[in-house]
């Protein structure tokens, strides 16, 4: 089969927002007999509205040479200190044609060009993703498991300790997780955080730890839309201050059943989630080709936006 891989376009916007959608689905249809988009595959479009404020011209997409369909994309995120992998995508109809394998090929050669480590978060459970990923030269550095919960309407009655210390945070807190992020993780997301902070669509919700000697120790953020309703990305000093964050945090989705993920080696912060009555749902790993990665604290990411 013969396609091309080009840039994405505003015109693309509803057709790539379907193919995520369907799949998506497929994939989880086939092996876990559930759907994750269950909003209408216009709503979708959230990735490429979201991708394209952060990050301008950096998706790119694979077109069918005789129909003009597309049948793989590809977001991918630039940062000072890395390029993030970002949702990717192929036809189901068009598995094993090697569309997602030009499209990582592209992604690996522009991060080589600007001599940067890659990163991404890719589930644990998808072994055809693993085995792509692995093949171009990826390694695992963290695995996490997914967790949900469903917040009764009238919230959570949660005794956490430390709940006191959380806020939420401002466009001032925005140097303080910048560096926080730089000391415990070794990556910087600049852009990122002042886009959850700006809050310009009405969809995100960030909080704040501060410890007893007046010290930012931790921050959350989460996003509530039909396309997705996710806890991340975070970092934390410690599993306690995690706690109190994802508390704060759930809080704000009340009604809903938000997702997240931990570090699967965060078994004092697992067994209190358990407590409140979450449970898992998946597996995931942290990988990165080039570079190593530095993981202190407690990082809990995501995939809206997936940039770290």
């Amino acid at each position: 089969m013969s396609f091309r891989l080009r840039p994405l376009t505003r015109n693309d916007w509803s057709e790539v927002a379907e193919l995520i959608a369907l799949s998506t689905n497929a994939w989880y249809q086939r092996h876990r007999n559930l759907r994750i988009f269950n909003c209408p595959t216009e709503d979708v479009r959230l990735f490429c509205e979201v991708y394209e404020d952060l990050d301008p011209g950096c998706c790119v997409v694979a077109e069918h040479a005789a129909t003009g369909q597309i049948i793989g994309s590809c977001f991918y995120h630039p940062r000072p200190t890395h390029v993030s992998l970002g949702i990717m995508n192929a036809h189901p109809e068009h598995f094993g044609a090697g569309v997602a394998r030009a499209l990582l090929r592209f992604v690996c050669e522009f991060a080589d060009r600007e001599r940067k480590p890659l990163r991404l978060v890719s589930s644990a459970m998808n072994l055809d993703s693993y085995s792509l990923y692995h093949r171009a030269g990826f390694r695992p550095y963290a695995s996490f498991q997914d967790m949900l919960l469903s917040v009764p309407e009238a919230g959570l009655s949660l005794d956490v300790p430390g709940l006191e210390r959380v806020r939420p945070a401002t466009r001032d807190d925005l140097e303080a997780i910048v560096a926080l992020e730089r000391e415990l993780l070794g990556i910087e997301r600049r852009g990122d955080i002042r886009y959850f902070l700006e809050n310009h669509s009405g969809i995100w919700n960030a909080s704040v730890f501060i410890d007893s000697s007046g010290r930012l120790s931790g921050y959350l953020v989460s996003v509530a839309h039909t396309a997705s309703r996710m806890l991340g990305p975070g970092l934390s000093r410690d599993e306690p201050t995690a706690a109190a964050l994802i508390a704060h945090q759930l809080d704000q989705h009340r009604g809903h059943t938000p997702v997240w993920l931990i570090p699967t080696g965060c078994s004092e912060l697992a067994q209190t989630l358990y407590g409140w009555g979450a449970r898992n749902c998946e597996l995931h790993f942290g990988q990165i080709r080039g570079g190593e990665a530095r993981l202190t604290g407690v990082m809990m990411p995501t995939f809206m936006p997936e940039t770290a």
